[in-house]
């Protein structure tokens, strides 16, 4: 469950809709109902938080759904996009991790959800964080 004064649009989570889990993106919030609408990939529709699930950060969300470069160093796996970068110490375990943008510095030592990158990012560069564009 996730927390709608958390959202923001843009932000990407699963949703639970007729028994199945799809990934969908924040169109809009409703903080008075406590509401998020999502765009399940088959339509916008009303969400509770009960029917809201973070999706854990993985490498794959990062380089094919947000579009981050990888590069391997003796430090861990740093992932770029743009002047935004990502350093996970243990490669794999997203628990001990440096996020920075600029002089904006920020070391996280335990598992952040996608939504809650994307919150970072947007606090950080003042630009959203959304789905990279595929050609």
């Amino acid at each position: 469950m996730v927390k709608v004064g958390d959202l923001k649009a843009g932000d990407i989570v699963h949703v639970l809709h007729d028994g199945d889990e799809r990934i969908g993106s924040v169109v809009e919030i409703n903080r008075m109902d406590n509401l998020a609408c999502i765009d399940n990939g088959v339509q916008e529709f009303w969400y509770p938080p009960e029917e809201i699930v973070p999706v854990p950060l993985t490498e794959a969300h990062l380089m094919n759904t947000l579009g981050f470069e990888k590069e391997e160093n003796e430090e861990g796996v740093k992932y770029k996009r743009g002047p935004f970068r990502i350093l996970v110490h243990d490669p794999g375990n997203y628990t001990n991790m440096d996020v920075w943008y600029r002089e904006d510095h920020r070391h996280f030592n335990h598992p952040i959800y996608l939504h809650e990158l994307q919150n970072h990012y947007l606090a950080m560069t003042k630009v959203p964080l959304e789905r990279a564009q595929i050609d």
